[in-house]
């Protein structure tokens, strides 16, 4: 970690106030007394504007004229339980469900910008046995690798209370499809909860670009969530981030929807809970995953400025996440296993542009190397026509190759087909009724923004049509 800098005086009483806090804390820092050295006594002036004001303090490259305790506390993540410090990026939704957390308990955390910070990314890296995992949290100087708000809870010694309101609906998934039904029902004037996992917005949040939503000739993911979930929270509606669901009971005309940190009850639920990422299933993937191997380029690809990765698939989401990561990494490798990509033209008509990706068409892909330390060093494929193997190097890889339904808590609750989507009907509605389905997670969904926010209307319907006769 960077040393603190903190410019002052031996004479200055509010010198000796910080110098005591950092050292009650055991946070290391340097002292650079502005007495003795002309050179800090001009970098001070130049931080206030001229004036010599002490002490200026400096934390990851940023200036604090005479902050008091408290402030200091806030920055450097000092808490009645322990020093809590989050390496992490802005655009990791990991980090941010973390971020959130904090806030809503009102913890201090010291945030660490790895993407910002090279020698931040090494220390990840000695945390996690060399591996590539944000967030990483130190709490009292011990690290926890993306550890979840239940973990945090008990880490933090919060006391929780447990939630008595009954809502008209609880959406259980944040992406487009669970904030457009929450829209909807919130101006009906139908109270909504939305619990997310992991990060409001869904996969929708990690898309660098989208320029296929109406209204919009191009917008970033981010961007576009941000706005929803705005407007969600505008009409509203409540939405608990970090809050994975693991039972659902139907007690009379309730359902008690049961987390892992809590329990809500709801008189109507719609389950919204998305996709998750494919993996490939090839020798030494699970290893490696987090340490060279990852599934998510808005997540992970802070890591690969200016470095060497390959992309594995064809399809939309490979390409458009390829061309994303081509804005800042050195190269980048598509591999795909058929003759032609199954993207959209506009995706490959794009690729003809990009001067750093290369396509290598017709391989499959049939094992990661690993270098003497065990850590990512390319991707072994094969020719599909000669059946030839050779090994591409990289620093990276980023594996797009599909998706698979969240459902996995509600089989049992409602029908779910062979390949693990719910089954729905007429307005959203599955096999118990008062619950309902929208987005990747239902049979027959397109996997599309656009289509997701239309379900979701489609499942406010249903939410209304059904309050208009429940007892």
């Amino acid at each position: 970690m960077n040393t603190i800098q903190l410019y002052g005086a031996d004479w200055c009483s509010h010198c000796q106030r910080a110098k005591t806090f950092f050292k009650e804390n055991n946070i290391p820092f340097d002292f650079i007394n502005v007495d003795l050295d002309k050179d800090a006594t001009a970098r001070v002036e130049a931080i206030n504007k001229g004036k010599r004001i002490i002490p200026t303090i400096i934390i990851d490259d940023k200036s604090f004229t005479n902050p008091d305790n408290g402030m200091l506390s806030s920055l450097l993540g000092i808490n009645d339980v322990g020093r809590v410090i989050l390496y992490g990026t802005d655009w990791c939704p990991h980090c941010r469900r973390v971020k959130s957390f904090f806030d809503n308990n009102s913890i201090n955390y010291h945030i660490i910008d790895v993407e910002k910070y090279e020698w931040a990314t090494k220390e990840v890296e000695s945390f996690n046995n060399g591996k590539r995992i944000i967030p990483t949290v130190i709490i009292n100087d011990l690290p926890y690798t993306n550890p979840d708000n239940q973990q945090l809870t008990e880490l933090l010694s919060i006391n929780i209370e447990r939630e008595h309101k009954v809502y008209d609906t609880v959406i259980i998934g944040g992406g487009a499809a669970g904030l457009t039904t929450s829209i909807y029902a919130q101006r009906d004037r139908f109270d909504s909860l939305i619990l997310e996992k992991e990060n409001i917005g869904g996969n929708t949040f990690l898309t660098g670009k989208i320029e296929n939503y109406p209204g919009f000739q191009s917008i970033s993911g981010p961007q576009l969530m941000e706005k929803m979930e705005e407007q969600s929270r505008t009409y509203g509606a409540d939405i608990k981030i970090g809050e994975e669901v693991v039972n659902i009971i139907k007690e009379g005309c309730l359902f008690r929807i049961e987390t892992k940190n809590n329990s809500f009850v709801g008189k109507t639920v719609v389950l919204t809970t998305g996709s998750s990422y494919r993996k490939l299933g090839i020798p030494n993937e699970e290893e490696l995953i987090g340490s060279g191997i990852h599934f998510c380029a808005t997540c992970d690809g802070a890591f690969y400025r200016d470095r060497d990765i390959v992309v594995i698939g064809g399809g939309n989401s490979a390409l458009e996440e390829g061309i994303f990561l081509a804005g800042f990494c050195k190269s980048v490798k598509i591999i795909n296993h058929s003759s032609a990509f199954s993207a959209s033209k506009t995706y490959v008509e794009k690729l003809n542009s990009i001067e750093n990706i290369e396509t290598y068409m017709n391989k499959t892909a049939v094992k990661f190397v690993a270098n003497e330390k065990d850590l990512f060093e390319g991707l072994k494929v094969k020719d599909n026509n000669t059946g030839k193997e050779e090994i591409i190097k990289a620093d990276g890889a980023f594996t797009f190759i599909g998706l698979i339904p969240n459902t996995e808590a509600f089989k049992g609750f409602v029908d779910i087909n062979n390949q693990g989507f719910i089954k729905t009907k007429g307005l959203a509605e599955t096999s118990v009724k008062g619950v309902f389905a929208a987005g990747d997670c239902r049979e027959g969904a397109i996997a599309q923004v656009a289509a997701a926010t239309g379900e979701g209307v489609l499942a406010s319907y249903g939410i209304k049509e059904y309050l208009k006769y429940a007892t």
